[in-house]
């Protein structure tokens, strides 16, 4: 099954520290862009479905750890666990075992967001 998202956007109160907590948790590489109404973070690769997005202040876009998540994925949940609280981020839910689909935990991140991580090991 082929990924269908286009894009998503991670709302920030603080652009430059969520900047921060996602190139040291993630080691993502940013593309700064400013639009009439916004600021923003770009990463991964626009012209391709399902690996890109941005972190984003902009008026009425508020973080929030209720609502939708957003899984990463990572070689090793728990290689990603070892940096969160130094980035900045909080752990919710430890790395757990689900069966044949691998591994998953959740985090906050510094703007308060509830994030998701995976991985097959």
């Amino acid at each position: 099954m082929e990924n269908p998202v286009q894009w998503l956007e991670i709302a920030t109160t603080d652009l430059e520290r969520a900047k921060d907590f996602y190139a040291k948790v993630f080691e993502l590489e940013f593309q700064f862009i400013e639009m009439p109404d916004s600021k923003m973070y770009m990463f991964g690769e626009p012209d391709k479905v399902g690996s890109a997005g941005c972190l984003v202040k902009a008026e009425g876009s508020n973080p929030s750890e209720k609502g939708t998540v957003i899984y990463f994925s990572c070689e090793d949940v728990a290689s990603q666990l070892k940096l969160v609280e130094s980035a900045g981020g909080k752990l919710i839910v430890p790395k757990t075992d689900i069966g044949e689909f691998g591994f998953f935990a959740h985090i906050t991140d510094t703007e308060g967001n509830r994030i998701g991580l995976h991985s097959n090991k």
